[in-house]
């Protein structure tokens, strides 16, 4: 049974507070993905899964960037490298995997670059966050999809901080239109 987040939509009350949110386009943002070559079985397929994502919501190869560090504990650094090549990008996807081991490593490991990466996405460029933390190989392999929606978190924190959001878009659709309802050339 896979455990999914549901988004639910409920309408604001007319006099009610305003309600903003990101849209899920990736067309015309530049995203840079990190990944861990660590755990290769697991981390190519979180990356295959991110790119599937960027690529359905109208990411261009063009604007996409691969970066590959050696590890999980390297994501924070990768990112960081990320952030300062020109042109910035708009959001960063960080992709590893820990798997528990003998020892408390993995705990430790997990901790150090959640906290990381959570200080990072702070700085202005979203981060999406497809670092899987497991018990066991099998469990990584169970959450492959986690890529795509730290992907996808991305996009929309990018978007959120744009302006682009649905209700930007709809505006933007019935500004082109005449008044007569048609579209305008």
């Amino acid at each position: 049974m896979h455990n999914r987040r549901v988004s639910r939509r409920v309408a604001p009350p007319s006099s009610g507070p305003k309600e903003r949110e990101g849209g899920s386009s990736a067309a015309g943002l530049r995203v840079t993905v990190v990944c861990s070559r660590w755990n290769p079985t697991i981390t190519d397929g979180l990356l295959r899964s991110a790119l599937g994502s960027l690529e359905e919501r109208g990411a261009r190869a063009s604007d996409l960037a691969v970066v590959r560090v050696p590890g999980a504990f390297e994501l924070p650094a990768g990112v960081v490298a990320a952030l300062r090549r020109r042109p910035r990008p708009d959001a960063v996807v960080a992709l590893g995997a820990v798997v528990r081991g003998e020892t408390t490593h993995h705990e430790v490991l997990g901790h150090a670059v959640a906290s990381a990466l959570a200080w990072l996405s702070t700085g202005g460029v979203p981060v999406g966050f497809g670092l899987l933390t497991c018990d066991t190989m099998d469990q990584a392999h169970q959450r492959l999809s986690r890529g795509a929606e730290a992907a996808q978190a991305a996009v929309e924190m990018a978007n959120l901080q744009r302006g682009s959001g649905p209700a930007r878009a709809a505006r933007r659709a019935r500004s082109k239109r005449s008044p007569s309802g048609r579209r305008r050339r």
